[in-house]
């Protein structure tokens, strides 16, 4: 049963990314963009321990923790950019 529900999972967190990248290619302001960017990273990290799930390793969730770090960076540097146009004083 927990396969099934994973495969469902599967299904559901990449039907989301495509729906972000979606976003990110239609959007109109830069502002949609960066949080569809934001929300496409977090399903990602998502699918990344599911996948470790399914595989029963640990080394998906590492992986996953790296990325959600990258992906805070990056919006907070490109939130700082859009806001005052640098991102080092």
């Amino acid at each position: 049963m927990i396969t099934y529900a994973i495969y469902f999972t599967f299904a559901c967190f990449g039907a989301a990314v495509m729906m972000c990248l979606w976003r990110i290619i239609t959007a109109e302001g830069v502002g949609t963009r960066v949080l569809a960017l934001d929300t496409m990273v977090i399903n990602t990290i998502a699918l990344m321990i599911l996948y470790g799930l399914a595989l029963g390793t640990e080394i998906f969730f590492e992986a996953a923790m790296i990325i959600a770090m990258l992906g805070f960076v990056s919006t907070v540097a490109y939130a700082r950019f859009m806001l005052r146009g640098n991102i080092i004083e």
